[in-house]
Order: C-alpha cells, then sequence, then structure tokens
C-alpha cells in the first residue's frame, strides 16, 4: 500500500533545517504506526512538489533515513518503511496538550453518566457467553445475505443504491413491511404510516424527542431497558417508574398526569413477562381516560417459538394513540441498526422531519438489502431455524437451572433469548459477573434495569443466542458456584 502524500504537512512553528523536519515527520509516523512496515514512501519527486520545497531536500531526508534503517529502497520502486524499522503493533495518535477549552463548562448537556453498561467486544472469545443480543454465526445465513447485498449493488438498484431519499424511504422495505411484517402482529399501515429507523433505540428516541419535554410525565415499566431512561433523563421530563408484576405493566398504577405511556406488552424487558389480552384491553383504557400515548416496544415478537404471540396492542388500538417500535435487529443482527415507527399519519410526519434534520434516512443499500431477503424468503427460513434451535437451548437451559439449583425470576409465555434470574439475598451480581470474567463466563447484572429508588442487586440476566447448547450446563455450573452466598 502507498502512503498518500496529502498525509504530510510541514509545520509552520517547527524548528530546524526542511531537510531535519522531513525526517521526523516520517520517523515520527513510523514509531506511532501510522506508516506500516512494507508501505510505499511518495516519491522525493511527488513529495517536494506537494511541500513546495527542493527535491535534493527530500532526497537527502530520505538518505539519512535508509541510513538509519526506518526506510529501505528497492531499485528503481522507490523507498518502503524498513522491515527492520522500530514499528509499534498498533497505531497511537499523539497526545495533544493544547485542550485550552474547559468542556465541563462549553457543554450545555451531558450525555453520559447514565447506566447503560458496556458489554465485553471479545464476548466471542469466551467459552460461556450468556450474552443476550448478540447473533450466533452458526444460525445466520451468510451466503443468502451476501447474494442480497450483491444484487442490492447492482446496475438494476443503482437508484436504490445512490439516491438521496431526503425523508423518504425505500419502497420495496416500506411495502415489504406494510404487506407482510405487520399483519403478522395484526397490524395494518399505510406507507404514509411507516417510517424507517437505525434500529429500536433511534426510533424511541424520535418518539421521545416529539413528546416529552421539561413540562410533561412519561411511565415507564420498572425495571425496563437502561437506555429507555436514559434517553427520557435527557429531555427532563418527569418520569413514573412502576414496578411491573407477573403481567408486566400494571395499568391502574399509571398517575392521571401522565402524557406518554412506554411498554413492551409482547416481551417484558427484560423480565420476559406477556401481558395477557384483558390486561392490555386495560392498559388501552387507562390511556383513554387520561388522553395518554402508548409507546409499544415489539422488539421480540419473532422469537415465539413456544406458542403463537398475542396481537400487538397496536392492533387493539382503535383510537389511534399507539406508536409501535419495531425493529430487525434482535431477528437479523444488531449491527444492522435497522428498526422502523408505526403511528398515525400526522406524527409519522413529524417523525420524518426529524429524522431528516438529523440523518436524512438509513442508507438506500442497506434498506434494499434487506427488502430482498425479506421479499425472498431468506428471513422467514432463517427466523424457522433460529426459533427451532432456541427452543432446545431453552430446554437445555431450564434443565440445567433446575439441576444447579438456580432460580428463575420471570418467564416470558411466548419464548424470546433470554431468561430474567434471581441470585440469593445479598448476592452483589454486578461483583459475581466480574468474577465470573475469569473463568470465561459472562452474565449481565441486573441493577441498571431497575430505577435508582427500586435498585436491586441480586438480578440477573442469561441470554441463550450465542451459546451453543453444549456450553450451558458447564457455565451454569460455574455460574451457580459463584453465586453462593460467602
Amino acid at each position: 500500500m502507498a502512503i498518500s502524500v496529502d498525509t504530510f504537512f510541514l509545520n509552520p512553528d517547527a524548528q530546524g533545517t526542511l531537510q531535519a523536519q522531513i525526517q521526523e515527520m516520517i520517523a515520527e509516523g513510523v514509531l506511532s504506526g501510522r506508516f506500516r512496515v512494507g508501505e510505499k514512501l511518495p516519491s522525493s519527486r511527488k513529495l517536494a512538489s506537494h511541500l513546495g520545497i527542493s527535491r535534493i531536500t527530500v532526497t537527502l531526508a530520505y538518505t539519512e533515513l535508509l541510513a538509519n534503517d526506518y526506510l529501505t529502497s528497492r531499485g528503481r520502486s522507490g523507498y518502503y518503511v524498513s522491515e527492520n524499522a522500530p514499528v509499534p503493533p498498533s497505531y497511537t495518535p499523539p497526545q495533544r496538550s493544547d485542550d485550552a477549552v474547559d468542556w465541563s463548562q462549553a457543554i450545555a448537556r451531558t450525555f453520559t453518566g447514565g447506566d447503560t453498561p458496556r458489554k465485553p467486544r471479545d464476548w466471542r472469545n469466551y467459552r460461556y457467553p450468556f450474552i443476550y443480543g448478540q447473533v450466533d454465526a452458526s444460525l445466520f445465513d451468510h451466503a443468502n445475505w451476501r447474494l442480497c447485498a450483491l444484487r442490492a449493488l447492482g446496475q438494476k438498484d443503482f437508484a436504490a443504491l445512490t439516491n438521496d431519499y431526503f425523508d423518504q424511504d425505500d419502497p420495496l422495505l416500506i411495502e415489504y413491511i406494510a404487506r407482510h411484517t405487520l399483519p403478522r402482529r395484526g397490524v395494518t399501515a399505510r406507507p404514509e404510516q411507516i417510517l424507517i429507523t437505525l434500529g429500536a433505540q433511534n426510533a424511541l428516541w424520535l418518539v421521545i424527542q416529539l413528546l416529552l419535554n421539561r413540562g410533561r410525565k412519561a411511565a415507564i415499566e420498572d425495571p425496563t431497558y437502561y437506555t429507555l431512561r436514559d434517553q427520557l433523563t435527557h429531555v427532563r421530563c418527569q418520569m413514573d417508574c412502576i414496578p411491573v408484576d407477573a403481567d408486566g405493566l400494571p395499568p391502574e398504577q399509571i398517575a392521571e398526569d401522565t402524557d406518554v405511556i412506554f411498554c413492551t406488552p409482547s416481551h417484558q424487558s427484560p423480565t420476559t413477562a406477556t401481558m395477557p389480552m384483558a390486561r392490555r384491553k386495560q392498559l388501552l383504557e387507562r390511556a383513554r381516560e387520561i388522553d395518554a400515548v402508548i409507546v409499544e416496544d415489539d422488539y421480540e415478537f419473532e422469537m415465539s417459538f413456544l406458542g403463537a404471540p398475542s396481537p400487538a396492542l397496536k392492533s387493539l388500538d382503535t383510537d389511534g394513540r399507539v406508536v409501535y417500535v419495531g425493529s430487525f435487529s434482535k431477528s437479523l443482527f444488531p449491527g444492522l441498526r435497522l428498526g422502523y415507527l408505526v403511528g398515525s399519519e400526522s406524527f409519522i410526519r413529524q417523525a420524518r422531519a426529524l429524522r431528516a434534520s438529523v440523518l436524512r434516512h438509513p442508507p438506500g443499500h442497506i434498506q434494499r438489502t434487506v427488502a430482498y431477503f425479506l421479499s425472498l424468503g431468506h428471513y422467514d427460513s432463517q427466523i424457522r431455524r433460529t426459533a427451532k434451535e432456541l427452543h432446545n437451548r431453552r430446554l437445555v437451559i431450564e434443565e440445567a437451572i433446575a439441576a444447579h439449583g438456580l432460580s428463575i425470576s420471570g418467564v416470558g409465555v411466548y419464548g424470546g433469548s433470554s431468561l430474567w434470574m434471581r441470585a440469593p439475598e445479598g448476592v452483589d451480581t454486578a461483583a459475581a459477573a466480574e468474577r465470573l470474567r475469569e473463568k470465561s463466563v459472562i452474565i449481565e447484572p441486573g441493577a441498571p434495569f431497575f430505577a435508582p429508588q427500586h435498585r436491586k442487586q441480586n438480578y440477573y440476566r442469561l441470554g441463550y443466542s450465542s451459546i451453543p447448547a453444549s456450553r450451558i450446563e458447564p457455565g451454569l455450573a460455574l455460574l451457580s458456584e459463584a453465586l453462593k452466598p460467602s
């Protein structure tokens, strides 16, 4: 690979001769790892012309670096970074210390410091990764995904690949969602009522920005998806964290001055509780009484291997007060970051305008690739294959949990890819999780899911989508040992 001449600049405030400055510039690039072994330097003529200096100055600098073994010469081919050069294993930009801005004063609103934990990026290197929300490479249809991506790159789809949709979306993807995905949840919607988002998290952000401010109140489940609570904190609205029970969110606990209700009725996050039909109707009635909007996050309905899922809350809505959030991140792969919002046309029009002002639209190539993967039947095949394997792992993990005396706190009616667990009183699962990593076991501590005023340290989540069935029992044996009260 050739090093671009455009990466070379002379510092007008630098000391020393031009030759010394060029030598220092190249040596610094090699020592920092920015210039790698075997990479070709610009020719002396090209670098001299770029810097506006004499060619002999560059030649002398190259000669000196050659003598010091930073560079090597290959006949008439030019100069290259030497194999003997002291190159570090990775590139680390030099630390600058000239930041004169007091960012603690300059930043008007902070977005860090919440409860969102960081999952280990190297989780695939662990032997027992009970991690939620990651894809199992053995279950993903790589071949057909690749074919769909290549088809989306073809001349026929050049417009879908390159066009600026401004505030619109790929019509092929919108049509599939309207004709196939939503009807499976009992939902009917026109294209004007559907908006593609960068995953469910982006969809929730759009909803929060449009519906809430400092003078309004949101009711959320407790425990809940921790990023939702962080996002609500950012808009500084009032927040009512309502403890869930075995059937999910209790409608009678929702205050009269609530403006927006956030819920996960099909598969409560993280307890996995499924809201019965009677309570769903009560929730809609309560929202109607207090004139509140309901935001339904239907994040994992495809994984319903234990039985057919109940219709979505949105399907029971006759007032247009339910905003529906769907996502392909769980059913395809999390790195896809593609989801959708469904709501009344007036609401979606504003959400479309807000999205356009921030990111215009999700990449057209990604939208068209997903549209092909869905419409050609590959998605349905993958869902069936994944659901079958998850069902098998669910049987294995439940048997292992019983054998090792572990306690399940919540059991979803329709399946899913995780279990909400309870450790003995007095056990801090965050501390246990740190100890377990040393034994190549990953679990997800439950404390961040709870609001600060209801925080519990002895809960945790076990995901089973990322661990082979054969490793579940030995992993739970290690977990059981680590959770024993000291």
